[in-house]
């Protein structure tokens, strides 16, 4: 016997759960020509849409069923009537279009990752409509919405950074599986992904954006670090007290180790200077930052995967 939610199930019966569908990785590119000076915004956007769609499960009706498709092309046609000033103000569109628009709909889930485009320089100068892409990191935002109620994930991905000292390691448990060395000075590197939900809409999203991206990098630079937890820790807390409109931070840093390669075999020492990179096992930490006291939203993380 199996049961879908639109009457009382009995005991021990099966149930639909949790769902949510629509079209994922719509790629968009969109340029700006409103000047001789073009602009790209090019995304990757994933639209789903939350409701009571219980009867297409069970029996196939799709008569609440907004087709993936259709999704897609809500998407492009939006890019040109409202253009795309930020991607978290495109996803916010995104949102009322398809819940003003679809009045079955309780909620749904829209994000997006933004890819960097740099102009290309020519005799000193950049070049008003050629670009090369740009790939220090990947922008990324999430938008949720739950009936009334909105929220904002703004981020970003794949930051890769390194310091070749500043950085040491020790005071540790040790045991009999215990074989790695504490070290005063040693490489700290690893590829920052945050998140960051802001309290509110009303938000310059590029600008603050921006400006998070600088506080963390600059932040890693200058924190002497003893634990790749307390950088992250730094990160956070300098991200929190420079911007009002961040209610909390998730951050997941990966260790990307480099280990001093043994030369004594060849005669040959090695102050801190030959590593091999190892790309795994690695360590893998992960924490939210936020302020004391702050009440949790759990709504506007769900289905946001890899953070705690």
């Amino acid at each position: 016997m199996t049961s879908t939610g639109s009457e009382p199930a009995a005991p021990g019966a099966v149930v639909l759960g949790a769902n949510q569908y629509g079209k994922a990785e719509v790629r968009l590119v969109r340029i700006v020509r409103d000047t001789p000076v073009h602009r790209i915004i090019d995304l990757n956007v994933t639209s789903q849409l939350r409701g009571d769609f219980s009867a297409c499960y069970a029996a196939g009706d799709n008569s609440l069923v907004v087709a993936t498709d259709t999704q897609k092309n809500i998407v492009y046609a939006l890019a040109k009537e409202i253009g795309v000033a930020s991607p978290e103000e495109f996803l916010l569109a995104l949102a009322r279009h398809f819940t003003v628009s679809y009045d079955w709909l309780t909620g749904g889930r829209w994000a997006a990752e933004e890819y960097g485009w740099d102009r290309i320089v020519v005799d000193g100068a950049p070049h008003d409509h050629a670009f090369v892409r740009g790939g220090r990191l990947v922008r990324t935002a999430v938008v949720q919405t739950a009936g009334e109620n909105t929220w904002v994930i703004a981020g970003f991905t794949d930051c890769v950074v390194l310091k070749s000292t500043g950085s040491e390691f020790h005071g540790f448990p040790r045991d009999r599986y215990t074989t790695l060395a504490e070290t005063d000075d040693r490489i700290l590197a690893t590829s920052i992904t945050a998140r960051w939900r802001y309290a509110h809409t009303e938000v310059d999203f590029n600008a603050r954006h921006a400006e998070i991206v600088d506080l963390a990098l600059r932040t890693f630079a200058s924190v002497h670090s003893l634990a790749l937890q307390q950088t992250m820790f730094a990160i956070g807390t300098a991200i929190l007290e420079a911007c009002p409109e961040v209610a909390e931070i998730k951050l997941s840093c990966p260790n990307k180790h480099h280990f001093a390669v043994d030369l004594a075999p060849f005669g040959l020492d090695n102050p801190n200077e030959v590593f091999f990179a190892a790309d795994r096992p690695y360590g893998l930490i992960e924490a939210t930052v936020q302020r004391a006291g702050a009440a949790e939203v759990p709504q506007a993380w769900e289905t946001v995967p890899g953070f705690c």
